[in-house]
């Protein structure tokens, strides 16, 4: 397997530790008795696909880092509905997450744990 480029490492250390973050800071939220009454337990799920892609990215699965782009994707139209620094914001981290996850050295990181 081909060495992690530093770039991927950041942003999966910064995906699962935003994703660890948020969940214990939204855990409190989630009513048991009607998980569904509010959307913290989608708020979680959120949270824990976070976890996974910066998690899988550093196991160089490719589909974590599709969903790493989906993840920060999500926010970006999420943000959409908010202020308008908060969406130049997860823009940016699109733009920045994209880059980064699509160079070359990233994609032959990728490409090396592929099943042929």
């Amino acid at each position: 397997m081909k060495r992690r480029p530093v770039s991927v490492i950041v942003i999966s250390l910064l995906l699962a530790a935003a994703g660890a973050v948020g969940l214990v800071y939204h855990f409190r939220e989630i009513n048991f008795q009607h998980p569904f009454q509010n959307e913290a337990l989608g708020v979680a799920l959120i949270r824990l696909s976070a976890i996974l892609a910066g998690v899988y990215m550093l196991r160089a699965r490719n589909w974590a880092r599709w969903l790493a782009i989906l993840w920060i994707g999500f926010h970006v139209v999420v943000s959409a509905f908010h202020s308008v620094p908060e969406l130049a914001f997860h823009g940016v981290l699109l733009a920045i997450f994209s880059y980064v996850l699509f160079r070359p050295r990233a994609n032959s990181y990728f490409r090396a744990n592929e099943v042929r």
